[in-house]
């Protein structure tokens, strides 16, 4: 912070001290402005005599009112006012007293709305315009008093000038506060959403295979004939473990759901065996993508097959809206013991509003929840000379199909 920038923390921090060395200032300019001689010989010119008492004493309170302008500034405009009224009908030559009603003019237009600065400064320029004109030592059409009514007039017109400013830039802070506040709560619905969508997506795959093992253990229990009695005990509690698994699905599930949302689709959840598919997509729209595989003949759980294919699917999006029309996407499926990794690069440039940093954005948020749902890992962030890179490692053999191959 620069040292400008402290002191007017400072200032702003006390008022009343700043409007001390405003008053201050002002008398001064007050005091020096009433040895000023404006019909001298040779024009103005300044000359060494004292004001008198009275205008000593009418500059001095007037500044003085100035320290409180802040707090009561129609009680201070009508003090330096009257002041002024009083310095013009008795001041020969005048001291520029109606200097502290111009600034006391200004707070009052700076403070208030625009109808009581139209209404203040109209009152305030008739009466001192008006008291210099008709009870002054000069004529009427004196320079001195056009100047008192040209410069109540500026300093009305300049404090509302200010207090529009002011509304104009609190409008700005509201609005930017607005739209942040917009912004978490948009964040907090798209994580609410991916979540729903994980949710439905594993309903739809789990809960597809389990009714499967349900209605097949069912019927294997009635036609199974080696040894029928230990094959129907123990199809019985395949059959009544899976019930058990679907009617706590169906409870998650029915948590996570709103009322109005719609049922689960029931056709197949999409995999890696639709990549090419996915990829000719983003062909079709523009975007350059290189599938490379070496997972052939991989079985994955459907979970992990679903998982992974999301995530190609996000990251892909992704390069398509942040990393420039020119950017090139390459998809690597590899299969390395027993995981699956999953690798997208670009080496798009970003825009303004360019990828989101590694941990940010609603759809980095969502794969990473994908993936560490099954127990697996992501990792996203810039490449080193340009682009993004996404991966991740997925178990190929989840604890739900492990455990299902021990019993």
């Amino acid at each position: 912070m620069t040292l400008l920038s402290r002191a007017e923390c400072r200032l702003k921090a006390h008022p009343l001290a700043l409007d001390a060395g405003l008053a201050a200032g002002v008398l001064l300019c007050m005091l020096a402005g009433s040895f000023v001689d404006p019909h001298g010989e040779h024009g103005v010119s300044w000359s060494i005599r004292s004001p008198d008492p009275l205008s000593l004493l009418l500059m001095t309170l007037s500044a003085v009112a100035l320290v409180f302008r802040r707090s009561a500034p129609m009680t201070v405009l009508a003090l330096t006012g009257a002041a002024s009224v009083i310095e013009s009908a008795t001041g020969d030559p005048r001291a520029p007293v109606a200097m502290s009603a111009v600034i006391a003019l200004f707070t009052v237009a700076a403070a208030t709305d625009r109808s009581t600065t139209v209404r203040a400064g109209l009152l305030t320029m008739t009466i001192l315009t008006g008291a210099a004109m008709l009870a002054g030592p000069l004529p009427w059409y004196a320079q001195e008093n056009l100047g008192i009514l040209a410069w109540t007039g500026i300093g009305a017109t300049a404090g509302d000038a200010v207090r529009s400013r002011r509304a104009v830039v609190q409008a700005i802070r509201d609005r930017a506060e607005r739209a942040e506040r917009t912004r978490e709560e948009e964040a907090r619905r798209r994580v609410a959403e991916e979540r729903l969508r994980i949710a439905r997506d594993l309903h739809d795959v789990v809960a597809h295979h389990i009714a499967l093992v349900n209605v097949q253990a069912g019927v294997a229990a009635h036609v199974m004939d080696k040894r029928p009695d230990q094959a129907k005990e123990a199809l019985a509690h395949v059959r009544e473990a899976s019930r058990s698994a679907l009617n706590e699905l169906r409870a998650t599930v029915g948590l996570l759901r709103q009322s109005g949302d719609p049922e689960a689709p029931t056709e197949p959840a999409p995999g890696l065996d639709r990549l090419d598919e996915l990829a000719g997509t983003f062909r079709s729209a523009g975007l350059q993508v290189e599938v490379a595989r070496t997972d052939h003949g991989t079985k994955l759980p459907a979970a992990v097959d679903l998982a992974a294919y999301r995530v190609i699917q996000e990251a892909l999006t992704n390069v398509q809206k942040h990393a420039g029309c020119e950017a090139k996407a390459e998809v690597s499926v590899v299969r390395v013991g027993p995981n699956i990794e999953v690798t997208v690069l670009d080496n798009g440039h970003p825009a303004d509003d360019g990828p989101p940093a590694a941990g940010g954005g609603h759809g980095l948020l969502g794969m990473r929840e994908r993936v560490t749902a099954l127990r697996g890992t992501l990792t996203t962030g810039p490449r080193y000379g340009g682009g993004f890179r996404v991966h991740a490692i997925l178990p190929v053999k989840t604890r739900t199909a492990i455990t299902g191959e021990n019993a």
